[in-house]
């Protein structure tokens, strides 16, 4: 076996002892949140004997072992369970619940990963001169302003003010893409801002670090345009880390969008999240947040990966 399947083989067994450790912290998390779900489902005037017999019946009595044991055969079955205050199948409404995080997520990659790049080797291109200078303030500023601030501002300007696009990212199965992405024109920019300024940095630096290296210096000397140079030697030698950081800006554009998906609410899966966290639904407090740490660490496993094949020393032991 070469390295460097050897060094994929060891990355995906990792992901999913990473992702069973994360079941277990998610169900004791759950178990330990304060309130009482029969009495938030029946009401204050419930009696004792009604919320005995509605735990009884939502296996509330049962140990925590083999509570756990339930949901982890039953999710390995497909099977997310029940909403406790609804009734209603998890895996069937988080898929559209999901399907809208994902339509969110993906114009908002869209945007930021080619823009974010074009901005990195710009700053590379013009290093130490305005350009990069006015990028890297700006791009600071929008990392240093929490998001729901970014939201609220943007919201404020463009939806109150201006009145370009609606104010609250209402989109259903009815609608035509271009009513969509006005719907969520927002919130993709507040997403854009926020994991540019990431992205962008991490892109200018991996370029930096590698155009120290000879055979850049070749390259120059060959007379060779100083943005080619960029482009077609110093970035492709620097896939690695940019990579990565796209990866992890990805994972936060499907996991960490539960304040955007508030602030406009946007029918996604943070909103979704949000609703029956504060009804203490433990079922879909506990699918939500596996299917989160999934598709982080799904993403990063990948981002790993790509690293291990760009990188020749490990395609090419010899």
């Amino acid at each position: 076996m070469s390295p460097a399947i050897k060094l994929i083989a060891q990355r995906i067994a990792l992901g999913l002892l990473l992702l069973f450790l994360v079941s277990i912290l998610i169900f004791v998390g759950t178990l330990i949140l304060p309130g009482d779900v029969a009495q938030s489902i029946l009401g204050q005037s419930a009696t004792p004997e009604a919320l005995a017999n509605l735990r009884r019946d939502l296996g509330l009595n049962d140990p925590a072992f083999t509570r756990y044991i339930n949901w982890l055969t039953g999710i390995f079955h497909g099977d997310l369970g029940t909403a406790l205050t609804s009734g209603q199948d998890i895996a069937t409404a988080i898929g559209s619940r999901m399907s809208n995080t994902l339509f969110l997520a993906f114009w908002a990659a869209v945007i930021s990963v080619p823009l974010a790049i074009l901005l990195g080797l710009t700053a590379v291109r013009y290093k130490d001169r305005w350009p990069d200078k006015l990028i890297s303030a700006v791009t600071l500023a929008s990392i240093s302003v929490p998001e729901f601030m970014i939201g609220y501002i943007i919201m404020y300007f463009i939806g109150v003010k201006l009145r370009w696009f609606p104010s609250v990212a209402m989109i259903n199965d009815s609608m035509s893409l271009g009513e969509k992405l006005s719907a969520v024109a927002m919130p993709v920019m507040v997403l854009t801002l926020v994991v540019l300024a990431h992205m962008m940095r991490m892109t200018r630096a991996a370029i930096l670090n590698v155009m120290q290296s000879p055979y850049i210096e070749t390259a120059e000397l060959k007379g060779l345009n100083s943005f080619m140079v960029i482009f077609r030697h110093a970035f492709p030698n620097s896939v690695a880390p940019i990579v990565n950081v796209v990866m992890l800006n990805m994972a936060y554009l499907v996991v960490g969008v539960v304040v955007i998906e508030v602030v406009f609410t946007y029918p996604g899966m943070g909103q979704y999240l949000v609703d029956h966290v504060s009804k203490r639904d433990v079922p879909v407090v506990q699918a939500c947040g596996l299917i989160f740490a999934a598709v982080y660490i799904v993403l990063n496993m990948v981002a790993d990966i790509v690293s291990i094949l760009s990188n020749p020393r490990l395609r090419h032991p010899k």
